[in-house]
């Protein structure tokens, strides 16, 4: 009966210990800085989309910095740190700059240029 009324003491303890506990607070993103990198992605997309992986790259190292300059001005929880840089690093790895080849040089190798002629003295 003893043991009883000790654990039904423990419990109530317990209960009314945890309604005046506030439950742990989810870490989150800044809003400011998920809409700044929804941009930054959003213009890797567009250059992708148009075939322009040297901007494409650009962009994306863009989007690189500002995410480890958030990351070290301790603005991004630790919890989503690893999965957030992992993330950006793929894409900066994955995108290719390819310039598209120069055209050839085009020269009137006729030796008559206007004015030029040997002739014309």
């Amino acid at each position: 009966m003893k043991r009883t009324a000790a654990l039904a003491a423990v419990v109530l303890l317990a209960g009314c210990g945890s309604q005046h506990a506030a439950p742990p607070k989810q870490p989150r993103l800044p809003h400011a800085l998920a809409a700044e990198w929804r941009r930054g992605a959003d213009g890797v997309a567009a250059a992708l989309a148009v075939g322009d992986g040297c901007l494409a790259q650009q962009r994306a190292a863009a989007l690189q910095r500002a995410v480890i300059a958030a990351i070290n001005g301790h603005r991004v929880s630790a919890r989503f740190q690893e999965q957030l840089q992992g993330g950006v690093n793929d894409l900066v790895s994955q995108i290719r700059c390819t310039p598209p080849p120069t055209p050839p040089a085009t020269h009137d190798d006729h030796g008559k240029h206007k004015g030029h002629d040997k002739g014309d003295d």
